[in-house]
């Protein structure tokens, strides 16, 4: 069962339907339906809004014939590829703001697992989640980042590092400042502790909106030796 508008159905249907669902409670995390053992239901998966393509091969934002975009054009990126599975936006969000905000880590395996499989032919010799600053990782208890990463590095069979790249300065949310002070807001927040020189890293966070933060990271692992960067998200945020 959706959870987007659905057309009206046949009220005997609908009663039908409520009983079953109390008699039967489901488990797709999204509509209550019958997940049938998955984390969402068919009709749920369906709904997740797919990043339209083709897209910039830097930053993942859609473009007309898979071209850079004029951002990365004009300001190329610290990292060479992203890769995203959708859209940030409705349901695609709520499922994200459940792993973070409600703790259902669950939600960042079955991501990482589809992350992964659009990372196969990716070369990838050590996969590092975004940092949280200690006092936001004592707040929420985990980093959704690093559940992620995690998901990924298991099936890809990949090495996690959580401990070298850190996050020094507890910046305010990128989501509250305007896009200009994005950058300079992130600038010198982070410390990576270990040699990468020649190493091809996987970058993992959970939503990419400007860019700014993985560029920041990305920018102090090249600065360690780092020979190529791809970023991966589980969602982009798109211009409307």
């Amino acid at each position: 069962m959706s959870i987007l508008p659905q057309p009206p159905r046949h009220p005997a249907r609908q009663l039908a339907k409520r009983l079953l669902d109390i008699l039967m409670p489901g488990s797709c995390l999204l509509c209550g339906g019958e997940g049938k053992g998955s984390l969402l239901c068919a009709d749920c998966e369906n709904d997740l809004p797919a990043l339209p393509s083709p897209n910039c091969p830097n930053c993942a934002i859609p473009t007309t014939y898979g071209e850079r975009c004029g951002a990365c054009l004009k300001s190329p990126p610290a990292f060479e590829h992203a890769v995203a599975l959708y859209a940030y936006d409705f349901p695609a969000d709520r499922l994200i703001h459940n792993l973070k905000y409600g703790h259902q880590l669950a939600i960042a395996g079955w991501l990482g697992e589809k992350l992964a499989r659009q990372l196969t032919n990716t070369q990838i010799d050590l996969i590092l989640p975004l940092p949280l600053h200690p006092a936001r990782l004592r707040e929420r208890g985990f980093n959704q980042s690093a559940e992620l990463a995690k998901g990924i590095g298991n099936h890809l069979n990949l090495p996690v590092d959580r401990d070298n790249l850190l996050r020094l300065r507890a910046t305010p949310p990128q989501a509250e400042l305007p896009l200009k002070e994005r950058h300079k807001n992130v600038r010198g927040a982070f410390e990576c502790r270990v040699d990468l020189t020649g190493r091809r890293l996987l970058l993992v966070d959970d939503v990419m909106t400007s860019g700014a933060t993985v560029n920041e990271c990305a920018r102090i692992l090249k600065l360690h030796g780092a020979s190529e960067i791809t970023v991966a998200v589980a969602a982009r945020a798109l211009k409307h």
